[in-house]
């Protein structure tokens, strides 16, 4: 039974708090795109705290329980952030680390720029060394533009004048918890956090943490690990949350699965394989492939340009792995996606616990 349109439940829901202390602790750890390593050192204590048998790569971590290949998931780590790039000038970090500028023909689109460049007025933030995390001072954005000269958007910073070119700059954030939600800023730390969390209840297959996804590159580090150990059993389930206009478009469903993305169809099975878990327990989901595809219907008749189905993390790698590597998402909804503000309901964060829980065979 499809619930894409059913009407939402009112009922309150109570997080766990050992989840909810664990994400509080990760939020406030920087991973700005491309400077991750620090982060990387967090996880490894957290998952190993928890049972996990942890391994590092290049770009990418894998925690493996006593049956790995029972249940594979993945989720990106890396968040948005400040480069600095020259005295008192910073970049935005996903579009260094992905090499989007002129000088190589790969630009960042004006419209994209626009976007970004009001997302952050006034926000506080602070330097670290990207190996340690060690502290390297704080400040906060007092202008951003884009550079007509390089086309670029340019991010000027009060009290971190000081720093050197190649030093990132994360958001000082807290995470909030209200009746409704959790804000803060979640992609993709949120499900990261409840990867961690998973082991605590006794997860026992593989969780992967990959860098770098908001500059597209997270799949390649992902894919190199199946091209070095994978087996028969090649089946992932990438985890992340999806943006919604508002709030209470976000609330319309627990979770969002996906039939493809701009990349690739994926995997018929075990997207049916979590549809029936959903049905099972009772969970409203939506397909964002469908969704938006409605959406566009809506732009074209208006004569609007319609937006894109998106590029995810497992597209790519389903595309780019010629069989290798097959699988699906399991999304939480939120609104005010890449910013600060960042919001996704307690029901839809249960439901994700719950369904993955099923999933792995966990009896909570």
């Amino acid at each position: 039974m499809n619930k894409d349109h059913a009407s939402p439940a009112a009922a309150s829901v109570e997080l766990p708090a050992s989840l909810t202390n664990l994400l509080a602790q990760l939020i406030r750890n920087p991973s700005v795109v491309g400077a991750e390593h620090s982060f990387f050192r967090v996880l490894q204590r957290e998952l190993e705290e928890r049972g996990a048998s942890v391994t590092w790569y290049e770009g990418l971590l894998v925690a493996q329980g006593n049956r790995p290949d029972s249940l594979m998931l993945s989720a990106h780590i890396d968040r948005h952030g400040l480069i600095c790039t020259g005295p008192n000038e910073f970049q935005y970090a996903a579009f260094v680390a992905g090499s989007r500028s002129d000088l190589l023909g790969n630009s960042v689109g004006e419209q994209l720029m626009l976007k970004v460049v009001t997302r952050f007025p006034n926000e506080r933030v602070y330097a670290y060394e990207p190996w340690s995390g060690a502290y390297r001072g704080q400040g906060a954005i007092s202008n951003a533009y884009v550079c007509p000269n390089r086309n670029n958007l340019i991010f000027e910073v009060e009290g971190l004048e000081h720093l050197v070119a190649g030093t990132p700059v994360a958001f000082t954030d807290n995470l909030k918890v209200t009746d409704e939600a959790l804000v803060g800023q979640l992609d993709n730390v949120l499900s990261a956090a409840i990867l961690v969390y998973l082991f605590e209840l006794g997860f026992q297959g593989t969780a992967f943490f990959t860098a770098q996804e908001e500059a597209g590159k997270s799949w390649r580090y992902l894919l190199e690990w199946f091209r070095r150990f994978g087996g028969s059993t090649n089946q992932l389930v990438v985890v992340d949350t999806s943006p919604f206009p508002d709030f209470s478009a976000a609330q319309e469903q627990h979770l969002v699965l996906r039939h493809k993305d701009a990349n690739h169809a994926f995997n018929e099975k075990l997207t049916a394989k979590l549809m029936a878990v959903c049905d099972q327990l009772d969970y409203r989901y939506v397909f964002k492939d469908q969704y938006v595809e409605a959406m566009n219907r809506e732009k074209i008749s208006r004569g609007e340009e319609p937006a894109s189905l998106g590029s995810t993390e497992m597209g790519r790698i389903i595309a780019a792995s010629k069989g290798l590597v097959d699988g699906t998402t399991l999304q939480i909804p939120s609104s005010s996606y890449h910013t600060l503000s960042e919001s996704a309901p307690l029901s839809s964060v249960q439901a994700f616990i719950d369904v993955v829980s099923s999933l792995a065979g966990i009896d909570k």
